[in-house]
């Protein structure tokens, strides 16, 4: 109504272009530019808007890990007329269970939906990862099943893209995540055990091929009581077992470790992994004394001119690694302990005993003490006497 009314204005003006005083030229002239700005020339088609519809995802595949399935594929960008699309497609995942067939997709019900402005948290660099977490009531009347997938993106709420292709795998009985890893720290290892799995998520009891044993370093002793300890490297394998125990001989003093060990059924490439079990954390603290001195000999050296007569000590090398030095201890009755001679730690297996008193006998013991300042027992005593003044020298 508004183009012939404004198309009829135009012919009215033309009509009366014959009027020319200057009062009616000047009024023409502004009437003409209004009805020209309101619609004179011929106005153009309405052009339909289409709802941008996302290219379809062509490259989704399906893994599973553990009692995971991991779906990945590459998020849209475009549209299929190849128009960027000005805003994040929101996400919708299909799954079917069962085998394979043609009508597969027929069988397949929503899964999950992610909005648009939740996309970023499964996505990146363009690559979209979600996982599945599988639940026993999945496969409640299986021993063995499989999942179909396929995704669909979505810009507008007009029109979804078109399915992508289906991705297909065999869920494999993994069994269930070690539930009582526990840890021992002794001089030598961290010896790590627990109990093997009963069970698959299908209930299913397929045998254990090994265990792969995980560890990482944590922040602190205060982790071993955390529920959730902060780690400083990430779980590393390092290490294999073929039973519920593992020793771990690669490890420090004065670190903090976590553990995890991973139950695993079939072999090379068909090898799968349970999820990590429980993660057990402990500070590895050196409360362990090295062992007893060996070899500790004694020699009376007599009095030559102005050197008094005194005692030579040895004593074989400790063959520990972390020996910081050795004490000396001295007493005048069999099988006390008696007092330390020396003030600091000796470096060396020797010590010279200066301080003798002529017609005493004394007995001698010799300890080892290790870095964390742990002391060995004693070693096995020796015994000397210094002679009288008037009696001679032995």
């Amino acid at each position: 109504m508004e183009i012939r009314n404004s198309r009829a204005s135009c012919r009215f003006l033309r009509a009366k272009a014959d009027l020319r005083s200057p009062i009616v030229d000047f009024l023409f002239s502004i009437f003409v530019i209004s009805a020209l700005l309101g619609g004179c020339a011929a106005p153009s088609e309405p052009v339909e808007r289409k709802p941008p519809v996302p290219q379809t995802v062509t490259d989704l595949s399906a893994t599973q890990t553990a009692n995971d399935v991991v779906l990945t594929f590459t998020l849209p960008a475009e549209t299929v007329d190849r128009r960027p699309l000005k805003d994040t497609p929101a996400i919708e995942i299909y799954r079917g269970l069962g085998a394979p067939g043609a009508d597969s997709r027929a069988h397949m019900a929503l899964l999950a939906t992610i909005p648009s402005a939740a996309v970023s948290q499964y996505v990146a660099r363009g690559q979209a990862r979600y996982v599945d977490h599988l639940k026993p009531e999945d496969f409640a009347q299986r021993d063995a099943a499989g999942a179909s997938y396929s995704v669909r993106t979505r810009a507008s709420e007009k029109k979804d893209s078109d399915p992508s292709n289906v991705a297909y795998l065999l869920i494999r009985p993994v069994l269930d995540p070690i539930a009582d890893l526990k840890t021992q720290v002794t001089h030598a290892a961290i010896v790590l055990t627990w109990t093997a799995p009963p069970r698959t998520l299908t209930g299913s009891t397929p045998s254990v091929a090994s265990y792969r044993i995980y560890r990482a370093e944590s922040e602190s002793a205060a982790a071993e009581t955390a529920e959730s300890p902060k780690l400083t490297s990430p779980l590393a394998k390092i290490g294999e077992s073929d039973s519920t125990m593992f020793q771990d001989t690669q490890f420090e003093f004065g670190k903090t470790y976590a553990y995890s060990v991973r139950s695993v059924v079939g072999s090379g490439a068909e090898a799968l992994e349970s999820a990590d079990s429980n993660l057990a954390v402990v500070t590895a603290r050196d409360v362990f004394p090295p062992a007893a001195p060996l070899g500790l000999v004694i020699a009376m050296v007599p009095a030559q001119g102005q050197t008094a007569a005194h005692f030579e000590l040895s004593w074989a090398v400790s063959a520990e690694t972390d020996i910081a030095g050795y004490n000396v201890y001295r007493s005048e009755q069999a099988g006390a302990l008696g007092t330390r001679l020396n003030t600091e730690l000796l470096l060396t297996p020797a010590f010279r005993d200066m301080n003798v008193q002529p017609g005493h006998r004394y007995f001698y013991t010799v300890t080892a003490v290790d870095r964390s300042g742990n002391e060995s027992p004693s070693s096995e005593a020796v015994s000397g006497g210094v002679p009288a003044e008037s009696q001679p020298n032995p």
